[in-house]
């Protein structure tokens, strides 16, 4: 068990939806009161188990709505599971939306600081990443500017920059790598490969088979929230290239 990064056992997830979606906040609190609210249950998903090695690069795929969003947030601590376990053995450091832990009203050079204080590291030791960060990102021009006015790609650099220069154990990554140019999408493939040399895990999430073939070394397939494929890569992109 010495080589397992993070085990997933039994795991299923339960969102209560609910069905008048045209309510204020007023009449809500009225109808909460009044035990007038319906809800439908809904599984994001069900009854999910597998594992991930140390330095294994896993794909998640699957359509939209199939669960992977859910289960990379279970992962990261999002939040927990309503049924079975989760086990994670390492720092993590989370990509799981465009701009996620940002204050876009912050600068650049802000937000580098305030992410790394999200990831539980020191001012002192964000300031000897800085550089790094900053020239992976390519936004020495702009690291004063407020984030709201810098591009959504910008901002994907940004991001990914801070998350991989500051060494994690494991990578989390939500669609981030189909943001942004080619000649960006080619760093980050070649800075997973550098984290990957030095023992790191990434779970990685893409609509893009392309991607997944070039990067992971395992993939698993959600569909409906649950797993219906796991296993060589080019076995599963078959299946999911089916569905």
């Amino acid at each position: 068990m010495d080589d397992i990064a993070i085990s997933v056992k039994g795991v299923s997830t339960l969102f209560n939806l609910n069905r008048d979606k045209s309510m204020g906040i007023k009449e809500y609190v009225i109808k909460a009161l009044q035990r007038k609210l319906y809800y439908d249950a809904f599984w994001a998903l069900k009854d999910v188990s597998f594992e991930v090695r140390k330095g294994e690069v896993m794909g998640i795929m699957g359509l939209n709505g199939s669960g992977k969003s859910t289960l990379l947030k279970l992962i990261a601590g999002v939040f927990k599971p309503t049924e079975g376990t989760i086990e994670v053995r390492g720092e993590i450091a989370p990509l799981l939306e465009l701009g996620s832990g940002f204050d876009y009203e912050f600068s650049a050079r802000e937000n580098v600081y305030m992410n790394g204080a999200m990831f539980g590291h020191s001012p002192a030791y964000m300031k000897t990443m800085y550089e790094s960060i900053m020239d992976f990102a390519e936004l020495w021009d702009f690291e004063d500017v407020p984030l709201k006015n810098l591009s959504s790609g910008m901002a994907a650099r940004l991001g990914f920059s801070i998350a991989t220069n500051v060494s994690p154990d494991i990578l989390i990554i939500d669609e981030v790598l189909g943001v942004g140019d080619y000649r960006f999408s080619q760093k980050c493939e070649t800075r997973i490969g550098e984290l990957l040399s030095g023992g790191a895990t990434v779970l990685l999430v893409s609509h893009n088979i392309a991607t997944i073939q070039t990067l992971c070394t395992r993939a698993l397939l959600l569909r409906g929230g649950q797993l219906v494929a796991m296993g060589a890569v080019d076995e599963v992109c078959a299946v999911y290239a089916q569905s």
